[in-house]
């Protein structure tokens, strides 16, 4: 027992002062770490602060002749440390897009189209062929055995978009080619609607021709790609088939000729024609079954108002947008289509003062021809004021 409780005794020192050794060991260890890690620390952003300036000048440097806005920077060259006056330039450029002036050309695209493209895979794999021609319909499902038959007539060479009218769009899928076709649908708008929303110039770009077609047209004798080569062989830019002659013919120059392939003139009633070259005895197509080429259209579109949802007074209007109009807009007779006159749209309106739907649709219609032709009117006289009062 003696012998035990001395060597407990004796420890006790011993313990004490290893651990008071460690201690302060570890309390030097760690204040001299403190003291590293600010210059460790420093050097790690300063590291990572070189790389990212490299990196974003290499992004922003832009040597293209042009205006822009120049910063200049110290940019560390070479390995010895050494540092040179850098000039880095904002990119500017005007002949970009609106809105895309501060991107490199070379990653603009300022067009864009309506292929349709996967989900997986390569993207420059996903088309095996590309349409060059577009066709539109604006329809109702009651329309469908119609519309089948007109889809029918345009080969693979064509896009098809349907704009629904009704709000009924998976009922399509009873036909093949619908699960292949593009279908939009906002309930109860017209045609000159959709297209100045969702036809712009920039997203139609890829396409030679844009048909934008009513959904009562009998196509029996009708072939798109004969017609599209008689359009080319004419040199029309604006056009439409012929129309039969016995049903829903409201101008003579849209009449079918039986002894010719085109026509771009005829003859009007006295006093309907000022001059043999201007509408409707020459430059003019009816809107039920417009035919435009890439350029007509962008030109069209343009033309085409927001609010005006009928386009009544656009096929008057239709020759401001190609020169000579009276040979490049005519109508295809040896191709030609029946209209059927078929209300459909007219059935969307709403009844108001006790009037049937279809008569509040016709009176918007003429209402909006007149307002088109003011503002028309209107926007000549204010330009040519203008070109008169700068010239003097």
């Amino acid at each position: 027992m003696g012998i035990f409780t001395r060597s407990i005794v004796s420890r006790k020192p011993n313990e004490s002062m290893r651990l008071i050794v460690t201690t302060f060991f570890g309390v030097v260890f760690g204040f001299l770490i403190g003291l590293c890690f600010p210059k460790l620390s420093l050097t790690k952003f300063s590291l990572s602060t070189s790389i990212l300036t490299a990196i974003d000048f290499k992004y922003t440097e832009y040597t293209k002749l042009g205006p822009s806005s120049s910063t200049h920077v110290s940019h560390p060259v070479g390995n010895n440390g050494s540092s040179a006056n850098v000039t880095l330039r904002k990119i500017w450029v005007p002949s970009n897009p609106r809105g895309a002036e501060r991107l490199p050309p070379g990653i603009v695209r300022a067009e864009s189209d309506l292929y349709l493209r996967r989900l997986w895979g390569k993207p420059s794999e996903d088309l095996t062929s590309k349409p060059k021609y577009l066709v539109t319909f604006t329809v109702g499902y009651d329309q469908r055995k119609n519309i089948d038959a007109a889809v029918k007539k345009f080969s693979g060479n064509f896009t098809i978009l349907l704009f629904h009218y009704d709000g009924r769009t998976t009922e399509w899928d009873e036909f093949e080619w619908s699960k292949k076709a593009i279908h939009v649908s906002v309930r109860r708008q017209t045609k000159w609607w959709y297209a100045k929303r969702f036809l712009h110039p920039d997203i139609v770009a890829t396409y030679d021709y844009i048909f934008i077609w009513d959904e009562d047209l009998g196509v029996e004798h009708f072939n798109a790609e004969e017609y599209i080569k008689l359009v080319k062989k004419h040199g029309l830019e604006i056009s439409q088939p012929g129309l039969e002659p016995n049903k829903g013919l409201t101008w003579q120059m849209t009449k079918r000729r039986g002894d010719r392939e085109v026509h771009k003139e005829t003859e009007e009633k006295a006093g309907w024609c000022n001059h043999p070259h201007v509408p409707p005895c020459a430059a003019f197509v009816e809107i039920m079954a417009p035919v435009f080429s890439r350029d007509a259209w962008r030109c069209v579109w343009h033309m085409i108002q927001n609010d005006l949802v009928h386009g009544w007074g656009l096929d008057f209007a239709l020759r401001k947008c190609v020169e000579p109009a009276h040979e490049k807009i005519g109508v295809v007779d040896s191709q030609w289509i029946v209209h059927q006159s078929v209300p459909s749209l007219g059935n969307q309106g709403e009844s108001l003062d006790g009037k049937a739907p279809w008569k509040g649709v016709r009176e918007r219609c003429k209402k909006e021809w007149s307002i088109f032709q003011t503002r028309f009117s209107r926007a000549e006289k204010a330009y040519l004021k203008e070109i008169n009062s700068t010239s003097r």
